[in-house]
């Protein structure tokens, strides 16, 4: 059966699940100009997650099949323990001319394919920071799902921050650092506050200083292409101050405590998928 394109510059986008991960990308896309919001559906009976949407100028739907039938793209947002029953559910009506997403961690293309009966699947790993349109997103294609599929799944994930294409094996080790990394961070802030603090600084000085710093530095990573290593080279001067912090960092086995994070957080992953 010949794969019939999504009409790029009209396509309808529906979610199953409005939780913040959907919300985060609708107000993605409406904000960077991707879809608006009138292309946009959902169905949710908790009154606050449709009060969400609503706000948005997304139109709420009173079921998923009526989200399903009214979409040309479906994401499935909602929580890995329960896509399977959604999906299945939801089968019937999930023909091949409809490009089929999921967001839920841990659940693979096959299952994924298999449960819908539909091999034009994309399987997303996006990170919370999408809420403030700074995700680290990764996608693998399915079977059937073409290069015009993922070019327009790419430009939706892009307007909520950077996405990347990677084979679905690859997907643990990504869970164990952009989809963990976040609170690796957030406890690593937490720490240049407390030392702030310790340091006599007061704390909300402290803490606004440091998601500051840390901000600055991803960006300068981002930004000028250089090795992390060269940049930290670039402002450590013999004998200085920020040898002798470094200095302390590599006897506490800092650079190691994270490596082994990353490699647990993905272990954990594969035990769980």
């Amino acid at each position: 059966m010949e794969i019939v394109p999504i009409p790029a510059d009209s396509y309808t986008l529906g979610f199953i699940g409005a939780g913040k991960m959907a919300e985060s990308i609708a107000k993605g896309a409406i904000r960077s100009g991707v879809l608006p919001p009138s292309r946009i559906r959902t169905a949710h009976s908790n009154p606050a997650r449709r009060a969400a949407f609503e706000s948005l100028g997304v139109t709420l739907l009173s079921s998923n099949d009526d989200v399903v039938r009214d979409s040309n793209v479906v994401v499935f947002s909602v929580k890995p323990q329960l896509v399977k029953d959604v999906v299945m559910k939801l089968k019937p009506l999930l023909t091949k001319n409809k490009l089929l997403v999921s967001v839920a961690a841990g659940v693979k293309l096959k299952d994924l394919q298999e449960w819908s009966g539909n091999n034009r699947f994309i399987r997303v790993m996006p990170n919370t920071p999408a809420a403030v349109g700074e995700a680290a997103s990764v996608m693998s294609l399915g079977g059937a799902a073409t290069e015009e599929d993922g070019n327009l799944i790419g430009k939706l994930f892009g307007s909520i921050g950077k996405i990347w294409k990677a084979d679905e094996k690859f997907f643990d080790a990504i869970t164990g650092l952009s989809g963990s990394g976040p609170a690796y961070i957030y406890l690593a802030i937490e720490a240049l506050a407390d030392g702030g603090v310790a340091a006599g600084l007061p704390r909300d000085l402290s803490l606004s200083l440091a998601s500051q710093t840390v901000l600055g530095a991803s960006s300068m990573v981002s930004h000028t292409g250089k090795h992390p290593g060269q940049l930290k080279d670039d402002v450590t001067s013999p004998g200085g101050t920020t040898i002798a912090g470094i200095h302390e960092l590599e006897k506490g086995g800092f650079r190691g405590t994270l490596m082994n994070a990353v490699v647990a957080a993905a272990k954990r992953s594969r035990e769980l998928s």
